[in-house]
């Protein structure tokens, strides 16, 4: 494993977490517009569960752990032949 893989691979966490939080914001966002406000509990959860996302990939990466994403890309196209 080579430094620019780990940068490159940390840079991708990081835009991944950075989509998940973008779409909690615009969700946030569309509720409060149609007048739903959502718990405190709710935005701290959803951001709890971006954050074990993000450890579990940079665990994955550091340890060469194969992701649940090439599990699910490698099972879907065997399963529509």
């Amino acid at each position: 494993m080579s430094l620019s893989g780990i940068l490159l691979g940390v840079i991708n966490v990081a835009i991944v977490i950075g989509i998940l939080l973008l779409v909690g914001a615009i969700i946030l966002w569309f509720c409060s517009w149609i007048g739903f406000s959502v718990p405190d509990m709710v935005r701290k959860l959803y951001i709890g569960v971006v954050a074990l996302i993000g450890l579990y990939m940079l665990v994955a990466l550091l340890f060469g752990l194969p992701s649940g994403w090439r599990i699910i890309a490698q099972t879907v196209p065997a399963a529509l032949a």
